[in-house]
């Protein structure tokens, strides 16, 4: 019997079948059997491969490539899903860790353009498959194919780790991670590849080109996770299954597990849609992109858009999965259009009385400690905010000492001299003022336009010589030059690349807050917990513990998968427990949609306690994954890596920082006045003359909101 009953499918576009798709079949059989695919029934045998029908696949997904980039793509699928399957039948049915390793690490080398000798049919596919593909493309292409490939092949460790361990993955954990390991990042370059173009370098890795690509993963291998739950769950004894993880979270039957990651599935399709037809345009407009570039865009757009319709009819006609009883072809349903993703999220009414939120108990295994400087840095951050002209829009410098942001910088770093606490305690009072002044200046009359405007200027005081030439024109500028000068300085020049890129990314955060009110949007789940760690400020906090004096840490450890997955813990542990103490403050008070409590409320259509209770279960399980990779994962890989004292001592350190962290934004929301209902009830705030092309003033009795 079914595990479950396949969900209601979201089908917005009809797929495509094209012409090719019997040369396709053909060709690819012969090129599988050429590879030496077919030599080992244990794996692959030539009926179980005419099943899966690769070129089928291939023909719905690219439905307008010519026969001979049909052949390639096509002889890509067989290539992954073998690697696959022969992946799991070595070494995950084994538990050959040591051996997979190896195993990965030596395919990197058919990546080249001197690969050695291959050994096996997943060698000897890829070393074909490299030669045929490459020639034509840029550097910049084959720098993010090769980064896919990588990512995917070396994320099957991921898998295996989970198989060995026994552990399913929390959600938020499962889906960065299922990106990587299912290969739709790798599906969307051969995406541009096939239908001729590459998406322009100069927007490469902006924010609407990195969500439709991160949608279009997500909605591909849910999709998946869906079909091939019985495969992978019953007969492969696979843990990294959304199903399975939803079942796990929320203690549900399978069924309910497989209608939420359907919705899901539902809400990232949204989001897809959402991001093409009013994040596209703004930024054609923004880079000033040249017709052909903008054609380039839409293709590959509309290129992984036939990859999701053509996907799907392929999975509901292989024989890899199951599939009785599903729909096909073009399908929208009201709850597709009201539910999920859909009006549901643009339906909330703001400024809803909900008083105090009861808070849940927060696990907190770290113990908050206090800089002797405490004070003195209380002192002086409301000095330098006076100077800076923060009281004469937005705050009051009263209830600027109640925010007792030196509280938090204190805990944050409890060794720093007095100088870093004060500059600490000053980024900080200018990243939370920064993010209050926008929506003031900003929000209320939804100016869009002005608010890029004002962003786009941010970055001319941050000049990498130092030397800022541009004149100040709000208090938000004024205190961004200030702080630059004093914090970049010491910087080597990379480093100060880095930070600025971090602070930038935080700025944006805030315009992108600003058009979800403009759309009265309450965010998707997945996009609001990636963009939140930006409107909180964590990646420009990591940027400066990356630069701490006397540690070293290098690339490969920055970037591996325990001490990004770390980095990811501790920020969602902390922006959800700002969620939490705010609640009342941003949905009540301010009218705000970007909080986790009411996106659970808005996915789930659940009441508050329900949402509560979820965000509560969504924070202890990151704290226990935190836990877990600095006592276990990251131990390994330092073992593994034969790592020294000197790297050995940098990583602890880094890892007690972070407990720092965490330990100090959980005791200063106790202890700051910013959420206090009476704070909240009686606070009055100025706003003054706004930014460029102002003709008068507007007075306000507003809010502000928190970014750190």
């Amino acid at each position: 019997m079914d595990p479950f009953e396949l969900p209601d499918f979201y089908l917005p576009y009809p797929a495509r079948l094209n012409p090719h798709v019997e040369t396709a079949r053909a060709h690819t059989k012969e090129w599988a059997r050429e590879m030496g695919m077919l030599d080992d029934p244990e794996i692959w045998e030539e009926r179980r491969f005419d099943g899966m029908d690769y070129g089928l696949l291939c023909a719905y997904t690219h439905p307008e490539c010519d026969a001979a980039e049909l052949d390639l793509v096509t002889d890509w699928y067989v290539w992954v899903f073998y690697f696959d399957d022969h992946f799991l039948e070595t070494f995950k049915r084994t538990r050959d860790v040591a051996g997979a390793q190896a195993y990965l690490d030596r395919l990197d080398l058919f990546m080249t353009d001197d690969p050695p000798e291959p050994a096996n049919p997943v060698e000897r596919g890829l070393k074909d498959l490299w030669a045929r593909t490459v020639p034509g493309m840029s550097d910049l292409w084959r720098e993010r194919f090769t980064r896919a490939n990588h990512e995917l092949m070396q994320e099957s460790m991921w898998e295996l780790f989970h198989i060995e361990d026994g552990q399913v993955s929390n959600p938020i954990e499962y889906i960065e991670e299922r990106r990587k390991v299912g290969g739709a990042p790798w599906s969307a370059c051969l995406i541009e590849h096939a239908v001729g173009v590459e998406v322009p370098e100069r927007v490469a890795a902006s924010r609407p080109i990195r969500v439709l690509t991160e949608t279009f993963a997500d909605a591909v291998h849910l999709r998946n996770d869906l079909f091939s739950y019985r495969r992978e769950v019953e007969e492969e004894g696979e843990l990294s299954n959304c199903v399975l993880v939803v079942e796990r979270f929320l203690d549900c039957d399978t069924q309910k597990a497989a209608e939420v990651t359907n919705d899901l599935l539902t809400s990232r399709l949204h989001v897809f849609e959402h991001t093409t037809f009013t994040e596209l345009p703004v930024l054609f407009a923004e880079y000033a992109l040249l017709p052909h570039e903008q054609e380039a865009v839409l293709r590959y757009a509309r290129g992984l858009q036939d990859w999701q319709s053509g996907g799907h009819e392929w999975h509901m006609r292989s024989n890899r999965y199951m599939n009785g009883g599903g729909r096909t072809g073009f399908h929208i349903s009201p709850r597709h259009v009201m539910g999920p993703g859909g009006l549901r999220n643009h339906a909330h009414v703001p400024h809803q009385k909900v008083g105090h939120l009861p808070l849940p108990d927060i696990p907190m295994p770290f113990q908050a400690r206090e800089n002797p400087h405490l004070d003195a840095a209380r002192r002086a951050t409301l000095e330098y905010a006076e100077a800076m002209g923060f009281y004469t829009m937005v705050w009051d410098r009263a209830g600027h000492a109640g925010f007792d942001l030196a509280l938090c910088a204190s805990g944050i770093d409890p060794d720093a001299s007095l100088e870093e606490l004060i500059l600490a305690t000053d980024w900080l009072s200018w990243g939370t003022y920064g993010d209050d002044y926008v929506p003031v200046v900003f929000g209320r009359s939804r100016d869009f336009t002005g608010a890029k405007a004002f962003n786009k200027r941010l970055s001319e005081f941050m000049p990498l010589d130092l030397v800022v030439t541009a004149v100040a024109a709000n208090p938000v500028e004024r205190g961004l030059a200030d702080l630059w000068v004093r914090t970049a300085e010491p910087m080597p020049p990379e480093g100060r690349a880095r930070f600025r890129s971090a602070v930038e990314e935080m700025t944006a955060s805030w315009v992108w807050e600003l058009s979800n009110h403009v759309q009265n949007r309450v965010p998707d789940p997945v996009d609001y917990v990636e963009m939140r760690r930006k409107t909180f400020g964590s990646d420009m906090t990591m940027a400066l513990a990356r630069l701490a004096p006397g540690r070293s840490i290098p690339a490969e450890v920055w970037g591996s998968r325990p001490m990004t997955a770390l980095t990811g813990a501790a920020h969602d542990y902390c922006c959800m427990l700002n969620d939490l103490f705010s609640y009342q403050k941003e949905i009540e008070y301010e009218g705000e949609l970007h909080n986790m409590v009411l996106v659970m409320e808005t996915f789930f259509d659940c009441d508050r306690p329900r949402a509560v209770e979820l965000v509560s279960s969504l924070m202890a399980a990151r704290m226990r994954q935190f836990q877990k990779i600095a006592e276990v994962d990251l131990p390994a890989l330092l073992d593994d890596m034969a790592a020294d004292a000197e790297l050995r001592a940098s990583v602890a350190g880094y890892v007690a920082e972070l407990g720092d962290w965490m330990a100090a934004i959980l005791r200063w929301h106790r202890e700051c006045k910013r959420y206090d209902e009476a704070t909240l009830k009686g606070t009055r705030w100025v706003a003054g003359p706004t930014g460029l092309g102002t003709a008068g003033t507007r007075i306000g009795t507003l809010l502000g909101r928190i970014a750190s």
